[in-house]
């Protein structure tokens, strides 16, 4: 092999190496690089014997190198191949697919139209964080549009819509507008009118029962080919407060022999005489259904794409007889399955959880117990946490699991390197007396990874408290963490020493703990209930809001500190 094919190999092994370390986000291989290599190089393939000793002097020397050396190397030598490697990888950021016929719209505009009958469970985090997500994709919009035109079943909680909109800048994202439905109640009855006068659309007094009855049948309501200026006088009473609930609706006319019942003569406006809580609202009866209401404000309101729940397909086939009548394009629609949650005991449903608030079996929606965003949100889980979560969930149409487990995953890398070190022993504990030359304080760091950040300084006392499960045999040691090594003798815990080759080479175990006489009091809020226990004496000066991790136990949220009393955290995982 000359010197110029060798030279040759090094630089084309080079770049291949540079692209596997890149790519991969780690070392290169020499097994890796070789058949790219070789496969781009055919004239190389004669020296096959000799190129492995050749090219691995390049690879260890790629290897050596920083992750921005190699970027910066190989944008040097290869400049499409990084072009490339940052496309894929802007690619794999996320699991989502194409918007479907995305490029025949000047803007995306999607809408989340969430119930504000309570604060969001994790699951309804699904919907924001894929649309906000979309939304950023294609340099689009998504707006708030709040569904509350249903006053008695799914009545709102006024302050619900704030709570929302809060949790919605806590995963992340700013929609471009916010609605209510209950404002816009004369737009819905504007809409109503002119459905009349184009014939689609009647007044019917027939009651469920009798009406369920010819639909299934496919037999036309009596009240069918009632004129259209009778109509509009009926609907207008409707309005007007002369019906009492029951006694009459609107139906949208569409197939009444459709194939599917479900789709026949559907119900748009109906009475409802519970006054909605909103004061700009109460005084309405007259209400639309949400297949009435949401149709129309997709429209009205410039919504490209709607993503909703596989079990809501016929609301699309409901409201498209609306838009042929109106002569409107129905926005794309993508179909999903349910996402369910594990960890939790309490269900995933809004009723459920204000049952349970209003039992007294749940302090609140922030109860770590309960499965909503106020919760996860106090216990110190970030929103970019849970958006990258469910954004990897993708839109398939079957129903997906979301294991808590991976949003932890994602929040321990975004807390854990601001997150300082405590020790908290939890309340199943025995305390021992020092004994021995040991000495007067314990310096553990504050971050184990972070020296500039010092140690904390812990006056250790006389006597120690440890977890029952650390306890050793009598005769056996432990390492206590920042302070040194300790042998137990009886209800004493005597001083061996600071040899750290204790802990490396004869495998004594390293322990956290505090001080008996002054640990803090402090109670740990976790999902399967309270934990109490004692942190070290310096935990009662963090600020609240901080994320902490209790050494060897996990990452907690400081909610607050009551003055002479007990310290509050919420476990956030391990």
């Amino acid at each position: 092999m000359n010197d110029e094919l060798r030279e040759r190999i090094e630089t084309e092994a080079e770049k291949h190496a540079l692209v596997n370390a890149v790519k991969h986000e780690s070392e290169a291989d020499v097994g890796a690089v070789m058949g790219p290599l070789m496969g781009e190089n055919p004239d190389f393939r004669q020296h096959g014997d000799e190129i492995p000793g050749v090219i691995a002097p390049v690879v260890s020397k790629v290897n050596d190198s920083t992750v921005e050396e190699r970027r910066e190397r190989l944008a040097e030598l290869a400049p499409d191949w990084l072009e490339e490697i940052e496309s894929e990888d802007e690619e794999d950021d996320t699991a989502l697919p194409d918007l479907p016929n995305a490029d025949e719209y000047d803007e995306i505009r999607m809408r989340c139209a969430p119930n504000p009958n309570g604060p969001w469970h994790v699951g309804h985090a699904r919907m924001p964080a894929v649309i906000g997500t979309y939304a950023e994709e294609y340099d689009g919009e998504f707006i708030v549009r709040f569904d509350d035109t249903d006053p008695e079943t799914k009545r709102p909680m006024l302050w619900a819509y704030d709570e929302i909109l809060e949790e919605i800048e806590y995963l992340g994202f700013d929609p471009a507008e916010v609605l209510r439905a209950s404002d816009r109640l004369e737009t819905y009855y504007d809409h109503a009118r002119r459905l009349v006068e184009k014939g689609g659309a009647y007044t019917c007094s027939c009651s469920g029962e009798e009406f369920s009855d010819l639909k299934n049948s496919g037999e036309a309501c009596p009240h069918r080919d009632k004129d259209a200026e009778t109509t509009m006088d009926e609907f207008e009473a409707m309005i007007d407060g002369e019906y009492e609930s029951g006694e009459m609706v609107l139906r949208v006319k569409t197939d009444i022999e459709h194939k599917n019942p479900a789709l026949r003569d559907w119900v748009g406006f109906r009475i409802i005489d519970t006054p909605h809580p909103r004061e700009e609202a109460e005084e309405y009866r007259c209400w639309p259904m949400l297949d009435f209401q949401s149709g129309v404000d997709d429209h009205l309101t410039g919504v490209t794409h709607i993503i909703r729940g596989i079990d809501l397909q016929d609301s699309a086939k409901r409201q498209q007889f609306v838009y042929d009548y109106f002569d409107w394009d129905y926005p794309e629609v993508i179909h999903w399955g349910h996402v369910q949650v594990d960890e939790y005991d309490v269900k995933m449903s809004t009723s459920t959880i204000r049952e349970l608030i209003e039992q007294g079996e749940l302090d609140g929606w922030d109860d770590p117990r309960a499965p909503t965003i106020p919760s996860v949100r106090r216990r110190g889980i970030r929103g970019e946490a849970i958006v990258d979560a469910m954004v990897e969930l993708g839109t398939s149409t079957t129903n997906v699991d979301l294991a808590m487990s991976t949003v932890y995953s994602n929040n321990r890398e975004l807390v854990d390197d601001d997150a300082d070190r405590y020790f908290f022993v939890r309340e199943d504990h025995a305390d021992f007396t020092l004994a021995g030359d040991h000495p007067d304080s314990a310096h553990p760091p504050v971050h184990p990874e972070h020296e500039d950040r010092g140690t904390r300084d812990i006056d250790a006392g006389s006597r120690v408290r440890i977890e029952e499960g650390d306890v050793p045999e009598d005769g056996g040691r432990i390492w206590l963490k920042g302070f040194g090594c300790f042998r137990r003798e009886d209800d004493d815990l005597a001083y061996v020493g600071d040899d750290i080759s204790a802990v490396r080479e004869e495998g004594v175990d390293v322990i956290h703990w505090v001080p008996a006489d002054t640990a803090v009091l402090t109670r740990m809020r976790t999902v399967r209930g309270d934990v109490m226990g004692y942190a070290e004496p310096g935990f009662h000066d963090t600020e609240v809001g901080e994320m902490v991790q209790f050494e060897r136990v996990g990452f907690a949220r400081v909610d607050h500190h009551e003055e002479d009393h007990e310290t509050v955290a919420y476990f956030a995982h391990e």
